[in-house]
C-alpha cells in the first residue's frame, strides 16, 4: 500500500514537472486529485534546488558558509514567493477570477519546483566557476576581479532560472483561466524585487 502511494505521488510529481499545465488544469478541473505527499514532493523538490545551489555559493568559504548560504537562500527564495502570494489570489478574485486558492498554490509549487530542478543542473557550471576563477586569480587577475566574475556568473545563472520560471507560472495560470483578470506579469516581477532585496539583506553574494 505505501509502495503504491509512493509510486503514485513520483508519478505525478515527474508529470507535473514534465506536462505543468495539464498537471495543474487537471486539479482545477477536478478530473485528479492529488495526494498530500505529491505536494510536499513538490515542494521538497524546490527546496532541494535552493539547498544544492546555496551549497556551492559557500565552497571555499568553510563549512559554517556552505551551511548558512544552503540556508539562506532557501529562506530568500521561500520568502519571495510566499509574501506575494495571497495578494496574487486576492487581486484577481476581485478582478473576476474563479481560480481556487488551491489551484493558486498548485501553480506556485509546480513553477517553484521546475525552477529547483533548473537550479541543480546549474550547479556544476556555479561550482566550476566558484572554484576555478580564485584559484586562478593571483596568476589572471586581482581577487576583486574574482569576486566579480562569480558574481557575474550567479547573476547570469538566477536571471536564466527565473525568467524560465517566469515562462513556466504564466502559461500554467493561462492555461487554468486563459479569459479571466489576463496574465498576472506584476506577480513574478514582485517576486524578482523581494528576491534580489532578501538576497543582498542576507549577504548571499558577500564573500
Amino acid at each position: 500500500m505505501l509502495r503504491e502511494s509512493l509510486r503514485t505521488s513520483l508519478a505525478h510529481v515527474g508529470q507535473a514537472l514534465r506536462e505543468p499545465e495539464d498537471f495543474t488544469l487537471a486539479w482545477h478541473q477536478h478530473a485528479a486529485e492529488y495526494q498530500p505527499a505529491v505536494w510536499l514532493a513538490l515542494g521538497l523538490t524546490a527546496v532541494a534546488g535552493t539547498l544544492s545551489y546555496g551549497m556551492t555559493m559557500g565552497i571555499g568559504l568553510g563549512a559554517r558558509a556552505i551551511i548558512e548560504k544552503a540556508a539562506l537562500l532557501t529562506l530568500a527564495a521561500g520568502l519571495a514567493w510566499a509574501i506575494p502570494l495571497p495578494a496574487l489570489y486576492i487581486l484577481r478574485s476581485m478582478a473576476g477570477s474563479r481560480l481556487r486558492a488551491s489551484t493558486t498554490l498548485l501553480a506556485a509549487l509546480v513553477t517553484t519546483s521546475w525552477g529547483g530542478l533548473a537550479l541543480i543542473a546549474s550547479v556544476p557550471i556555479h561550482g566550476f566557476f566558484r572554484v576555478a576563477i580564485p584559484a586562478q586569480a593571483p596568476e589572471l587577475f586581482s581577487p576583486t576581479t574574482a569576486e566579480h566574475i562569480v558574481l557575474a556568473v550567479n547573476l547570469l545563472v538566477f536571471c536564466g532560472v527565473g525568467l524560465s520560471m517566469v515562462d513556466v507560472f504564466l502559461r500554467v495560470i493561462t492555461s487554468v483561466e486563459p479569459r479571466a483578470a489576463g496574465q498576472p506579469v506584476w506577480f513574478p516581477m514582485l517576486i524578482g524585487i523581494i528576491g534580489g532585496e532578501l538576497f543582498l539583506l542576507f549577504g548571499l553574494f558577500a564573500w
